[in-house]
C-alpha cells in the first residue's frame, strides 16, 4: 500500500533576528545568508517526510519580493509540495516582520528539489517515497501546480545540459 503523508508532517518554521553582520552593503539581509537558512529548513522538511538521506538537486527561481531589514525577523516556512519516485519538491515561503510595528510581509518564495539517495541514514537502494497530501487551502494551491512545475524543470534541465556541455573547463590564465 502506498504511504501518504500530509504536508504538515514536513512543515518547518524557523525564525531568526536579522543582525547587522547579516546585512549586505545596502543594509538588507544578504541573499546568500537567506539562501543558507532556506536550504537548512528545506532539508529538515525533506528528512521529516522521507526519513532518509537526500541532497539538494535544484533551486527554482528564488523570488526576492521585499528586502529584509536589520532588526526585523525572517521567518522561513517550508514543506513538501510534491513527490516523484526519488525526488521531492519543497515549497519555501519567507516572511519578514518589523519587530517594532508587528507588520509582516512576504519577502521571498521558491521551490527546491531534493533527491533521496542511499546514505549512512538508509543504505537500501530500492525504496519509494511517501506521497504528499495537502490539507489547507494554501497547501492545495501550492501542491496543485507540482506536476506542471516538474515537467518545466525537466525541460529546463535538458536545455541546461546542452548549454553546459559547451562550456570551457580551461583556466583563462593557462
Amino acid at each position: 500500500m502506498e504511504e501518504v503523508k500530509v504536508c504538515r508532517v514536513s512543515k518547518v518554521v524557523q525564525t531568526h533576528r536579522i543582525f547587522p553582520f547579516d546585512l549586505n552593503p545596502f543594509g538588507f539581509l544578504y541573499g546568500g545568508r537567506l539562501m543558507t537558512l532556506v536550504d537548512d529548513a528545506a532539508s529538515i522538511s525533506v528528512s521529516r517526510h522521507c526519513r532518509r538521506g537526500a541532497v539538494t538537486a535544484s533551486l527554482d527561481q528564488f523570488n526576492f519580493l521585499k528586502p529584509l531589514h536589520a532588526n526585523h525577523s525572517v521567518c522561513i516556512e517550508t514543506y513538501i509540495s510534491g513527490v516523484h519516485r526519488k525526488s521531492m519538491e519543497v515549497f519555501v515561503k519567507v516572511i519578514g516582520e518589523d519587530l517594532v510595528t508587528g507588520e509582516r510581509y512576504l519577502a521571498a518564495t521558491s521551490f527546491m528539489t531534493f533527491v533521496a539517495i542511499p546514505s549512512h541514514m538508509n543504505e537500501e537502494t530500492n525504496f519509494t517515497l511517501p506521497k504528499v497530501q495537502p490539507e489547507t487551502s494554501e497547501e492545495k494551491l501550492v501542491c496543485a501546480g507540482y506536476e506542471q512545475r516538474r515537467q518545466h524543470r525537466l525541460l529546463e534541465r535538458e536545455a541546461y545540459k546542452t548549454f553546459s556541455n559547451q562550456l570551457s573547463l580551461e583556466l583563462p590564465w593557462m
